[in-house]
């Protein structure tokens, strides 16, 4: 489909035309569509695979937030316009810092403000040439839908842990709240059109609030460079896969290049997650874990965020933070400050801390009149009655506390619930001795790093504390085990929150720790965080992009799938899918051909319970095998008391069985050997290692051939039956080290058989025993659908060069789906490859009809 936009939306908002003369650069696409949508609404949209000119040359990144980096203050005077201001505040304003100089940064997201339809094209203007922003403008009734609606009401509660389990408790599925989910996103893609040049721009996309919006940019530029950041926790497969709509959320972050994570307890539920739902397997690659998806690996980046230290560093220089902190000294001369600083939400544990003060006190009467826990409460980001009652209970516990420990002139909790200024927090930073961050789950929380670095200080507020400048800070952290910066702070005391008794000993550990020890600590977490700040964590991830997204260029893509199932297949532009007029077509004009299909998952369905060959199957194998220019051999793993069994009708067709370690050319040979064994005793010590395994996981068992044994976990459960099958891979090899055998996994399986049997010698032993009868083939089809199946491809390429081909031969190595392989060709499934095999027997018969 043609663009139905003729520049880039940068060059129309500065007055430029659009330059059609630069060569290798593409022509983006532009397209706003606003309003209610179903996740269905999308499917008659053309997927636009880049391939039109585009307009800008310099190298960018489209930065995707729900929120733009930008403050709105409406105007008294004059006009009532508005005045925006950079948020220095904003994480997406941040993360600048580790992206170089030369890379524009362009922002597409929402302004917290409402701006009246009339002024929003003046403010979009405004806002694109002043500060590279693209507003997206939300209808209210929408933005609540989807805000406080589905994000907050469904997704946020879902993955801090919270089960639906009552109306009470986040509120059961709504489905036209997730039809507004999927609107806003939609609507979030149409802006990242208006300004993406698909081939150069780089996208980075963040946070829950638009998990599907890389299916809309894939499914318009199939080679975009997209990565997403998931700011929150990924839940546990056990919590996330109660939500209705589990697998269209996977399948939308798997159209993205890089998904971020804070840590690797997030990442490895969101793995685990792909496996359960969608049967995907992760493999770690030289230290990067990536997830194979239509030919596509999907990255998975594992790295907490950073604090701006610029932006600290500007603060605590700043006289009314030298005055506020000389202030908190006066009045809490004397005391011992425990600080915390939460949002006032269910999740961060604000009444189980100070229920923890309470029971310090009680244990240790010795703190009573000498600390005090200054307790900052921000105010809630989402609504409801779980926020009024978390207020209410964290009122009324500081009130029981005060009365029962208060004394004139003394509080033991001071709980500050009114907005305060930056400085102001860097302030009670300064003056802590103690920081407690006890949230039951949290996202990253970047408090504790704040803490640490405001306890380092500088020479004006060392002055105001009356601190030498030559002595090693000190600070101590007591930090939720259930938070995402936790594995980051390994000098901090991690505790269980829900156990108040081991908070309240963590504080008084805390308090009485030596001054060394309190010094050792802070220097360990002050160089982890100096280093590790907001810009190394950008640069970080971007760098992982790109390395993600290299390959873009050179691979073939195209889309399949409707709605938010959605996908694009990635392919080697070498690798195509098997016409079956091609084939048939030379197939008709050769004379020496040589076939070899494999039978499970290739002939027959893998999923199939029965694994009989069905009459049609008999039947096609039948009238290939009746042609004299055919020489036809079924290759499978399966022994050959079963195969002999089932082709006992097929007096012609050569057999391979137990991966061709047995062969027969037809039904009245003798089955013979390729590779010599002297004993299978290496079974009696590998069969009782199977056994143990198969006692300690339910659903696998053991298959055992005349020269192997399988162990099959296809019906275990995915992690645990992945988990044992790598130990038992590590057992076998361990036992079997000195025995002449070779130990392989595969797909929901571990296999032991003897060292050099494989399918390409099948494939090898056929072509050249053709060339000895003086039979050079000039056609070769080769058929498989798993990694066994590598081998006979890899032989079959090879040949093709060599002496045992004719050297006219076509050659037709076809694996089944679009996967990568070692094959040149694929059909999609099991039907496709027996409609194929049809046509060549059917090609056969009009052959053989016609020479009578």
């Amino acid at each position: 489909m043609v663009s139905r936009s003729y520049s880039n939306l940068l060059d129309l908002a500065s007055g430029d035309s659009p330059n059609f003369g630069r060569v290798g650069k593409r022509l983006p696409r532009v397209m706003t569509v606003a309003g209610i949508i179903s996740e269905l609404d999308d499917e008659n949209g053309d997927s636009v695979v880049s391939d039109v000119p585009s307009s800008v040359p310099q190298e960018r990144i489209i930065i995707v937030g729900n929120q733009l980096p930008i403050c709105a203050h409406r105007r008294t005077a004059g006009d009532g316009g508005w005045n925006f201001t950079r948020d220095e505040d904003s994480l997406l304003l941040q993360l600048k810092d580790g992206i170089g100089e030369n890379v524009e940064v362009i922002y597409v997201g929402c302004l917290k403000e409402e701006i009246d339809p009339r002024e929003q094209d003046n403010v979009s203007q405004t806002l694109l040439e002043t500060f590279k922003c693209v507003p997206a403008f939300i209808p209210p009734e929408l933005f609540s839908k989807f805000y406080h609606g589905f994000c907050k009401q469904q997704l946020w509660p879902l993955f801090h842990y919270m089960l639906p389990l009552s109306p009470d408790l986040g509120g059961r599925f709504d489905r036209s709240l997730w039809q507004a989910y999927v609107s806003v996103n939609k609507i979030f893609a149409d802006k990242v059109m208006e300004v993406i040049s698909p081939d150069d721009d780089f996208v980075w996309v963040h946070d829950y609030h638009l998990m599907v919006l890389p299916t809309f940019l894939r499914k318009r530029f199939n080679r975009v460079k997209l990565g997403f950041f998931l700011h929150s926790p990924f839940p546990s497969s056990e919590i996330y896969r109660t939500l209705p709509v589990r697998d269209e959320l996977l399948r939308a972050l798997l159209n993205a290049d890089l998904i971020g994570f804070h840590t690797f307890d997030y990442a490895r539920h969101f793995l685990s997650c792909c496996s359960r739902m969608l049967g995907l397997a992760y493999q770690s690659k030289r230290g990067y874990i990536g997830l194979e998806y239509y030919g596509r690996t999907v990255s998975i980046k594992i790295l907490p965020v950073g604090i701006h230290m610029g932006q600290l560093s500007y603060v605590m220089n700043l006289p009314e933070t030298e005055a506020r902190v000389a202030e908190l000294q006066d009045q809490f001369r004397g005391l011992t400050v425990l600080l915390g600083v939460d949002d006032m939400d269910i999740f961060k544990g604000i009444s189980l801390k100070l229920l923890a003060l309470e029971q310090l006190l009680v244990q240790h009467p010795d703190w009573r009149g000498k600390v005090v826990l200054v307790q900052i409460a921000n105010p809630a980001r989402g609504r409801g009655r779980d926020v009024q009652e978390v207020q209410l209970e964290t009122y009324s516990t500081a009130k029981k506390i005060n009365e029962r420990f208060g004394r004139p002139g003394y509080n033991p909790v001071i709980l500050i619930d009114t907005p305060l200024q930056f400085y102001e927090k860097i302030s009670y930073y300064m003056i802590a001795e103690c920081c407690l961050v006890t949230a039951v789950r949290d996202g990253m929380n970047l408090i504790p790093y704040e803490y640490i670095i405001c306890r380092e200080g500088n020479e004006k507020l060392d002055k105001t504390l009356q601190l030498d400048p030559s002595a090693s800070k000190k600070s101590m952290l007591v930090v939720s085990e259930f938070i995402g910066c936790s594995p980051s702070l390994s000098g901090a005391i991690r505790v269980n929150p829900w156990n108040i008794d081991a908070v309240a000993e963590a504080m008084d550990s805390a308090l009485v720790a030596p001054e060394s020890e309190k010094q050792l600590r802070h220097e360990k977490h002050y160089r982890y965080i100096s280093t590790h700040d907001v810009g190394y964590w950008a640069q970080s991830f971007l760098q992982d992009l790109q390395r993600a997204s290299k390959d873009h260029e050179r691979r073939r893509c195209w889309g399949i799938g409707f709605g938010l199932g959605f996908r694009v297949i990635a392919l080697d532009p070498n690798f195509r899918k098997l016409s079956v007029e091609h084939i048939v077509s030379a197939y008709k004009r050769t004379k020496n051909r040589a076939i070899l299909i494999d039978y499970d998952g290739t002939m027959m369905p893998k999923r199939s319970i029965n694994k009989t060959p069905n009459p049609e199957a008999i039947n096609i194998l039948n009238n290939l095998c009746r042609d004299p220019k055919n020489v036809v051999f079924l290759v499978s793993g399966r022994d050959k008391k079963t195969l002999t069994e089932w082709f006992s009708s097929s007096k012609k067709l050569g057999i391979a069985a137990e991966h061709g370690y047995f062969m027969r050319t037809n039904q009245d040979e003798d089955w013979e050997t390729c590779v010599p064994v002297v004993d299978f005793d290496w079974k009696q010590i590998a069969e009782p290692v199977m056994q143990l395994y198969t006692e300690a996981t339910d659903g696998s068992g053991i298959e055992t051939k005349e020269t192997g044994l399988v162990w099959h976990y296809q019906y275990a459960d995915p992690d645990f039956g992945s988990c044992q099958a790598k130990e038992l891979l590590h057992h076998l090899e361990s036992v079997l080290a000195n025995e002449p055998v070779s130990v392989k996994s595969g797909q929901h399986i571990v296999e032991v058989k003897p060292q050099g049997v494989n399918k390409g010698i099948v494939a090898a032993h056929l072509l050249a025993t053709m060339q000895r009868k003086g039979m050079l083939p000039d056609f070769v089809l080769c058929i498989g659908d798993d990694r066994s199946d590598e081998d006979m491809f890899e032989v079959i390429t090879s040949s093709m060069a060599g002496p045992s081909l004719s050297p006219v031969a076509e050659v037709f190595a076809c694996t089944v789906g679009q996967k990568p392989s070692k094959a040149k060709y694929y059909l999609e499934d099991t039907t496709e490859i027996v409609r194929m095999l049809q046509g060549l027997a059917t090609a056969s018969d009009q052959a053989q009809r016609h020479a009578s």
